[in-house]
């Protein structure tokens, strides 16, 4: 279907990809993943022709149709939503826009009408008579309403310009779908959508995410750029890091026989597809995998930062009471009333469909921001640790990460520049990237660097604010796992499905009528019918 020939890109001396040679058939749902500045999304721009390699090419079986998620959300600002979800099928807007063109001319000529004709034919056998419908629907089922259909889309929010431009890609059935962080700025139940139509979608699929459930729920195989490669994988997300795991400590077990490693792989294997079979993704492309082989499974290189939160102490029963809270953003309400009395070792996902809700709630508890009504009191064994959502000003100096962190530490040792040094090699700055200025840092490095805060602090309350924006895949999984052995009370915000559904035990949701507090996982939350009645009656 899609294929690469001898690729390589270079920028400089900095070699992204290397004699590169690869194929994406039919069929199949390829998740590219890498480190950070691997060249996941410069790969995405060379298979879409936005940028030539410095040798090698790229082959498109003939016939077949190329459709992208589009990045700039300003591009089609200028056009009603229906069109632009019909430019999606490029040779088909083409025809079309001609035949209005020729319709429209005042000097109507038979050379004209003969034209039309060959167009009009061309049209039908594109099924282009339909168009203007099955956009209709697939914005229908992304919660586009039909009023909005011929609006600008310089007259949509966000969030409906990032569905318009979702399903302009989607139009038309594409033969290979390309997709950049296609969950950005989507809420639940869009992803949701989204996820159960890949499932099913029966051409080719190449997406880059750093949504983990996302990657589980629609790759059939997971492409691994690694050290200027790319190499396929059979599976999912899921598949793919347990493998690598297990296949790096088999290598760290240089006295174990050869008949024990192969053993331990094949139950590995049985073990893995028995879990995918009683899963919800298990027919059509939701088998995932069509064959697990234990040629496949590789050790990784990939490096995983050491977060481990530890307290300073253990909090007493008191944690968080908070009475008849309420937040306002210009007179309209964010959240309101908001009861809650917080246990030990309660791990809560603050959910609302308004992020700015979530935002607020924190920056009340961190005495950031004013309520607008109610109070809350922390419990006096209680001491907090908190990750905003926005952290640039923690890092409006011009120093140096040691000297950075070292305003972080509790004791003589931890100020020691070994320490610091050492601290900061476990979360990935090793050498002189320790010593580079803090006023540098990309998102994921500003992440990790508050992260290290928060070690530092020992706190035995820790609230985040979206914690996943910025980071690549290995630093969400050890930021997970981190989470899952603290002992103690977490509240967390995510679009991270995988995320909230391994860390929470308890669902807090804030709305504008108040709050729905349950005891239960993420997905009980998200499914159970009764609460999805309650939910819509919230923000009605």
């Amino acid at each position: 279907m899609l294929s690469v020939s001898n690729l390589s890109v270079q920028f400089g001396k900095r070699v992204l990809f290397d004699e590169v040679n690869i194929s994406f058939n039919q069929g199949n749902c390829y998740g590219i993943i890498g480190a950070n500045g691997a060249g996941k999304s410069t790969f995405l721009k060379v298979l879409t022709k936005k940028m030539e390699p410095n040798s090698g090419s790229i082959h498109l079986e003939s016939g077949k149709r190329m459709s992208v998620l589009e990045q700039d959300h300003f591009a089609y600002d200028d056009f009603p939503v229906l069109e632009t979800v019909v430019q999606g099928n490029k040779p088909l807007f083409a025809i079309k826009k001609e035949m209005d063109d020729l319709y429209a001319k005042t000097d109507f000529s038979d050379a004209d009408s003969n034209r039309v004709g060959e167009l009009q034919i061309k049209f039908e056998e594109m099924n282009g008579w339909n168009a203007e419908s099955d956009a209709a629907a697939l914005l229908s089922n992304l919660d586009i309403n039909e009023e909005y259909h011929y609006t600008l889309m310089k007259d949509l929010d966000g969030k409906q310009k990032v569905r318009v431009l979702l399903a302009q890609a989607l139009f038309g059935n594409p033969d290979v779908l390309i997709m950049d962080e296609p969950t950005n700025d989507l809420d639940y139940e869009t992803i949701q959508w989204l996820e159960n139509f890949l499932a099913n979608y029966e051409n080719t699929v190449i997406v880059v995410s750093h949504d983990r459930h996302f990657l589980d729920a629609v790759c059939t195989h997971i492409s691994d750029v690694d050290f200027g490669k790319i190499n396929h994988f059979s599976g999912n997300y899921t598949f793919w890091y347990e493998s690598s795991q297990l296949a790096a400590k088999q290598r760290a077990q240089q006295n174990k026989k050869a008949e024990e490693k192969k053993k331990e792989l094949e139950e590995f294997i049985a073990r893995f597809s028995a879990n995918v079979a009683k899963s919800k993704q298990a027919t059509s492309r939701k088998k995932m995998i069509d064959k697990l082989n234990i040629a496949d499974i590789r050790p990784s290189s990939r490096r995983y930062p050491a977060i481990i939160f530890e307290q300073e102490r253990d909090a007493g029963d008191q944690i968080l009471n908070i009475e008849g809270l309420s937040a306002d953003s210009d007179g309209t309400p964010l959240f309101k009333n908001i009861d809650l009395n917080l246990a030990k070792g309660d791990k809560v996902v603050v959910y609302s469909k308004d992020a700015r809700a979530a935002t607020a709630f924190y920056e009340i508890l961190n005495n950031k921001r004013t309520a607008s009504s109610g109070k809350f009191q922390w419990g006096v064994t209680t001491n907090q640790s908190y990750l905003p959502l926005d952290n640039a000003t923690y890092f409006n100096k011009e120093e140096s990460l040691v000297d950075w962190l070292r305003q972080y530490a509790k004791t003589d040792e931890e100020r020691e520049e070994v320490f610091l040094r050492g601290f900061l090699g476990k979360m990935l700055f090793s050498g002189e990237e320790a010593l580079k200025s803090s006023k540098v840092l990309s998102g994921g490095e500003k992440v990790r660097c508050m992260l290290s805060r928060m070690m530092m602090e020992r706190a035995n309350v820790i609230m985040l604010d979206e914690p996943t924006n910025h980071l690549d895949l290995e630093s969400i999984t050890a930021f997970n796992n981190s989470l899952l052995k603290f002992k103690g009370t977490v509240l967390f915000t995510t679009h991270d499905h995988a995320f909230a559904q391994s860390v929470a035990n308890r669902v807090v949701e804030l709305t504008p009528k108040g709050v729905i507090d349950r005891h239960m996982t993420f997905d009980d939350y998200m499914s159970e019918g009764k609460i999805k009645e309650l939910r819509a009656n919230m923000y009605a």
